[in-house]
Order: C-alpha cells, then sequence, then structure tokens
C-alpha cells in the first residue's frame, strides 16, 4: 500500500519504498522468474508449480496492496495537494532524503570513483524535474506507451514514474481514468506496465549483479536530483489547461521561502514545513527499522 501510495505522488518513486522495505530484490526476482515459469510449468498444466516459480503470493498480495491504496487514496492525495501544497510536498521531500541516506549507505566499499555515477544520476534526475509537461492527446494507444515507460521508472528507486507521467501529460488522463473506474484505458495501462516491468525488471537485475555499488551511487544520484522535484516552494512561469479545463502548472522552479512569501504574498510556512519533512524522515526510519535492512542484516 506504501507503495501504490508513492506511486501516485509525481516525485515519489514506489522503487525507494520498496528498497527500504527489504522487498526490493525479491521483487526483481520474482518478475524476472514469470516468463520462464510460464513455459516450464503453466504451459504444460501446473499451475501450483508455477505459482511457486514466481513466488506469486507475494506478487498477488503485493499487487492488492498497490491497487487498493492507489485506488483509495486516488482522490485524497490530489485534494491534499490542491489545497495542502507546501506541507504535503515537504513530507514528500523528507521521505525522499531520508531515502537517500538509507540507498547510500547500502554500498559495500566506497571509493571515490562511485563519485561519476553519484554526480550522473544527480544531472539526469534534475534535468528530468525542470522538463516542461507536454499535451497530447490521451489515445488508447498513449495509455499503453504510458504505462511501459512510467512502470521502467517506477520500478527504480529515486526516479517517479507519476512523474514521467507528468512529463508525458498523461497523469491527469490516468488518474482521470482511475477516479472513473474506465476498466478499458486501466486495462491498456496495465498491459503497457506488465510490457515494461518484464523487459527493464531482467536489466536491473543484471545490473545489480554485474556493477551493485556502481549502480546503487546511480539510484542515490537519482534521489538526490529528484529533490528538485518535491521542493515545497515554487515559481510557476507558465501554465496549461488540463483535460477538465483547469489551469494547472506548466514551468516551474524551486525559489526560497522568503521569495516565495515576496512572490506569493502568502505564508511559506516553514516551521509547519520543517515539521512534515521531519515527520517523512521519521516514517522512512520506522519503515526500515520494521524492514530490517540495514546493512548489517542485509550481509548476514
Amino acid at each position: 500500500m506504501a507503495m501504490g501510495a508513492a506511486d501516485i505522488v509525481p516525485g515519489v518513486s514506489g522503487g525507494t519504498i520498496a528498497f527500504i522495505t527489504g522487498i526490493y530484490f525479491r521483487l526483481l526476482e520474482a518478475i524476472n522468474a514469470i516468463p520462464g515459469a510460464v513455459f516450464r510449468h503453466l504451459f504444460r498444466g501446473n499451475p501450483r508449480a508455477f505459482w511457486q516459480a514466481c513466488d506469486a503470493t507475494f506478487l498477488s498480495t503485493l499487487l492488492a496492496g498497490i491497487l487498493a491504496s492507489i485506488v483509495t487514496l486516488a482522490t485524497v492525495i490530489s485534494f491534499m495537494l490542491t489545497e495542502y501544497p507546501i506541507l504535503i510536498w515537504s513530507f514528500f521531500f523528507g521521505l525522499i532524503l531520508a531515502s537517500v541516506w538509507h540507498v547510500g549507505r547500502q554500498a559495500l566499499n566506497y571509493r571515490l570513483t562511485l563519485l561519476i555515477p553519484l554526480i550522473i544520476g544527480v544531472a539526469v534526475a534534475w534535468w528530468i524535474t525542470t522538463l516542461s509537461a507536454v499535451q497530447l492527446n490521451p489515445s488508447a494507444a498513449m495509455f499503453f506507451a504510458a504505462g511501459a515507460v512510467a512502470i521502467c521508472a517506477m520500478i527504480l528507486p529515486g526516479i517517479s514514474g507519476s512523474f514521467i507521467l507528468v512529463i508525458l501529460g498523461m497523469y491527469g488522463p490516468v488518474l482521470a481514468a482511475i477516479k472513473s473506474f474506465d476498466i478499458a484505458l486501466l486495462l491498456l495501462f496495465m498491459a503497457g506496465c506488465l510490457a515494461g516491468l518484464l523487459s527493464v525488471a531482467r536489466l536491473i537485475t543484471w545490473a545489480f549483479h554485474r556493477y551493485h555499488d556502481p549502480v546503487l551511487a546511480l539510484l542515490t544520484g537519482f534521489m538526490i536530483g529528484a529533490l528538485n522535484k518535491v521542493w515545497p516552494w515554487k515559481e510557476t512561469l507558465s501554465w496549461r489547461t488540463n483535460s477538465s479545463g483547469e489551469q494547472v502548472p506548466l514551468t516551474e522552479i524551486s525559489i526560497s521561502p522568503g521569495a516565495f512569501s515576496d512572490l506569493t504574498g502568502h505564508d511559506p510556512q516553514v516551521l509547519m514545513a520543517v515539521i512534515m519533512a521531519i515527520t517523512g524522515v521519521a516514517l522512512v526510519l520506522l519503515v526500515e527499522w520494521l524492514g530490517g535492512t540495514g546493512p548489517a542484516e542485509r550481509r548476514s
């Protein structure tokens, strides 16, 4: 459910939640096992062996939690982002900040060369957060393509699949399909997710096995760069009209709380923002403790 809640929010990665709860590598292994299990067991009429081979109890439980969270929280999170943007983005900032610390300390051997993938990750993620959203005609094919692209980001710690949807101009249409329970469009989106998931999971697994520490450094950089997206105080440079006819930000830049106050005349709510950020940090630490995913536990 935490992964589903994270995936709804532009800027927060469900992959990060999977990582800090200690299920990330089990998730990758289960996804990688699906194609082989289909041919070896399912097509040969042995569904029980298929179920066990791809860890389907784990996958189905995880999927049920994600879907339940998305369906129940889509409207709530949309409302809170509209009514309490500074406080909610501060909370997300704290979540990602603590996740940077968590993922970064999973490296097995720290060395100066890890600064290279770290800096690359920061630069790429920061650049992505500065991109303007495009406006696309949300056709059936676009729902499939958006699912394939977004899931690749969702499974990577530090890269938000929902923010990729914002950039593609598909965040609003997908959220609307969830709220209206449009089965046809949701099935297309899920089919795209499945296609993207089966392809990217194997690549990520291979990369982790061959280049564990550089990949972790890259992912840590992604999360550091993503902090620009969830910075609570923004100046809107341009606007766009969404599918509901509402004016929503198109291009934004991060500014200081003082500049935000001068620009908008609104209270920057610095104290409450700090409290919400600390709450986000504390939540990640709690999840980490419950998941028992510190380096000592993993290496043992």
